[in-house]
């Protein structure tokens, strides 16, 4: 008998799983390997990879395709400060648009930048940030754990830009400017170092951008002529949750990761589908039983645009799709495994792993240059 694999998430079955190509919204999958050394793939509904782009870092932590068929990357640059254990893994900062023959056209750095970022269509680049609070803001910040604070007892607090094709900053919000901190109190599970970690942003209509919060389980919007919230999912709906994006509707699609979710003993992860003003859930995605389909950390939802929705469980590499049934009607589990190469990395997130951040679909007219 061979000797058994070390890695306990290899040991299990990779590629492509399962399709119902009927019922699926078709298309190719691009993805980005958190691990993968800064390679980023293109599949098709097979399984079968149709296009590759090797960047020189890993990401940190997306990749999409533009509507000019390049590459946007968001990579993890080198020459980043480590603020706080673990700001290593999410922390990106090297910005590049990318042809699909691998010619860098466009770079843009900022060393402060963590988690999100979007490409806008008017060329614009929109992400999140963070900057120390003020020390008179930092003492209000309850939760977390005590003592838990950066060194020399700062807190980071987010700060979301927008800049221009030139650099120049044209818009951005501070949260400490906004945000009552007895009103978003850390969870008890988090580190007191980044407060209220905002792991994703995400430009919704009539001038919103939409905000999640992770370490203290909140999504809002925000009106970027006024700066003001105008509107809070608490805590009540969301626990520790990703990747909020409004849907034609209105309704918000969110991937909620189901850590510190109230009255519930055994974690599970959830799509839901929210009316923001009556604060309901309309539509949810989740398995049976609950805990089979869980990610602690990271995770994605995209509405397809025959109403499948395309899910990453991101901690497992698991890419899927399901229908408004909650049928699966494909299945991919990433199959590039390996270690962060930072030891800084290494530390806070030991192993070899597949994880993904979050996957894209997209359809043929969006590739125009693919020949599959």
């Amino acid at each position: 008998m061979p000797a058994l694999d070390r890695t306990t998430l290899r040991r299990h079955a990779t590629g492509l799983i399962g399709i119902d190509a009927e019922r699926s919204a078709g298309g190719y999958t691009l993805f980005a390997p958190q691990t993968a050394d800064g390679n980023v793939y293109l599949i098709n509904l097979r399984g079968e990879q149709v296009h590759h782009w090797k960047l020189p870092q890993r990401p940190g932590r997306d990749a999409v395709i533009l509507a000019n068929g390049n590459l946007g990357y968001n990579g993890n640059h080198p020459d980043s400060a480590e603020l706080f254990g673990g700001w290593s893994v999410w922390h990106g900062g090297a910005f590049s648009e990318v042809t699909p023959d691998g010619e860098v056209v466009w770079e843009y750095t900022d060393l402060a930048h963590h988690h999100d970022a979007q490409w806008l269509a008017n060329g614009n680049l929109l992400y999140t940030t963070a900057e120390p609070l003020p020390a008179a803001f930092a003492q209000r910040i309850q939760g977390g754990i005590p003592g838990s604070e950066a060194a020399g007892g700062v807190i980071y607090g987010d700060v979301v830009k927008e800049v221009d094709r030139s650099g120049t900053l044209v818009w951005q919000w501070r949260s400490w400017e906004h945000l009552v901190p007895e009103d978003y109190p850390l969870h008890a599970c988090f580190e007191r170092y980044h407060w209220p970690m905002t792991n994703a942003v995400t430009p919704g209509r009539d001038g919103k951008v939409i905000l999640s919060l992770r370490s203290v389980s909140a999504v809002i919007a925000v009106d970027k002529a006024s700066d003001r919230v105008l509107w809070r999912l608490g805590h009540d709906l969301v626990a520790q949750q990703h990747c909020p994006s409004e849907l034609e509707d209105g309704r918000i699609l969110i991937f909620d990761n189901g850590i510190s979710r109230p009255h519930v003993s055994m974690p599970h992860s959830r799509v839901i589908e929210v009316d923001p003003h009556t604060q309901r859930i309309e539509w949810q995605y989740a398995d049976s039983p609950g805990y089979a389909f869980f990610t602690p950390f990271m995770g994605g939802a995209q509405r397809l645009h025959n109403g499948n929705t395309l899910i990453t469980e991101a901690n497992f590499g698991r890419l899927f799709e399901v229908t408004r049934a909650g049928e699966v009607v494909w299945e991919y589990i990433n199959p590039h495994f390996a270690a962060y190469p930072d030891a800084a990395s290494r530390a806070y997130l030991p192993g070899e792993n597949n994880a993904i951040f979050r996957a894209h679909r997209y359809q043929a007219a969006d590739i125009p240059w693919l020949r599959d």
